[in-house]
């Protein structure tokens, strides 16, 4: 049977899909733009191609069973910018735009700034960075090789001059920076919620029994690389703020703080090298 595009959308919702979901799948087997949601309000009569029926009933499918939408249409919107993403790296999510806009305040008014984003994955902290600040001095850090060819797959399509390592953390970086950054892993190793995030990479996600492993190393390394007045901001999860607050007082570190997210939950927290 020949479905229209209203209909299309309709099953899709019937089987349990947010009707946003539901159309960008569709336009995405339609081949349109991601922001083509108006062409399909005017066009909800239109015939569905087959070949676009069946890829549709595909990626229905594929989003029920909990893989990122992100995945299914191989982009996500982040910070203003359309990134590139897949299997090979952690689904950027909005709530990561609060350590973005941490950085800028902080960071106020320094030109040539030096940044280092930790555990880049599809680069977006890093690529928001730079494309706000064109005249910081961007560094990007992964340990997977994967994750950082996404990452440089999106500077180069989106012009941006970051420069990409391959590391653990700080490990072999040179030189001091103003502001390091980070969304390091950190859910609890067998937390119920980590089945949900199966399509997404491991490594990216637990942190050991506490979820606070990556954010103890980068806490304890952080000082030895950062300018006097310099900062560390870090996300994190949900119940997380105050013992990432009390990890960064013990490193030595001031102005200790926690901002929240847009759902008014505290999501990252940092703090700064003394002055002096």
């Amino acid at each position: 049977m020949t479905l229209t595009c209203a209909r299309a959308v309709h099953n899709a919702q019937s089987l349990g899909l947010e009707r946003l979901d539901a159309q960008m799948l569709l336009l995405h087997a339609l081949g349109r733009a991601p922001h083509d949601r108006a062409w399909l309000l005017a066009h909800g009569d239109d015939a569905l191609p087959a070949t676009a029926q069946a890829l549709l009933e595909t990626l229905v499918q594929r989003r029920l069973s909990g893989e990122p939408l992100a995945y299914l249409t191989g982009f996500k919107e982040f910070y203003g910018l359309t990134l590139a993403v897949d299997a090979r790296v952690l689904d950027p999510r909005p709530d990561t735009e609060t350590l973005v806009d941490w950085a800028l305040d902080a960071l106020r008014g320094q030109t040539n700034a030096r940044v280092v984003d930790l555990g880049t994955g599809s680069g977006a902290i890093a690529l928001a960075l730079k494309h706000a600040q064109p005249d910081w001095q961007v560094q990007a850090v992964d340990l997977s090789t994967e994750a950082l060819a996404v990452a440089q797959a999106n500077a180069q399509r989106l012009q941006l001059d970051v420069q990409f390592l391959q590391g653990s953390w700080l490990q072999g970086l040179t030189g001091r920076f103003d502001a390091i950054v980070s969304n390091p892993p950190y859910i609890v190793e067998g937390d119920p919620h980590l089945p949900a995030l199966q399509h997404e990479p491991a490594l990216a996600l637990a942190s050991g029994p506490d979820g606070l492993d990556a954010i103890r190393a980068i806490v304890a390394s952080a000082p030895a690389h950062l300018v006097p007045g310099g900062w560390l901001l870090l996300e994190h999860g949900y119940d997380q703020a105050v013992p990432v607050r009390q990890l960064l007082e013990s490193a030595g570190f001031v102005r200790v703080q926690s901002r929240c997210d847009l759902a008014g939950i505290e999501r990252c927290s940092g703090g700064q090298i003394p002055a002096h």
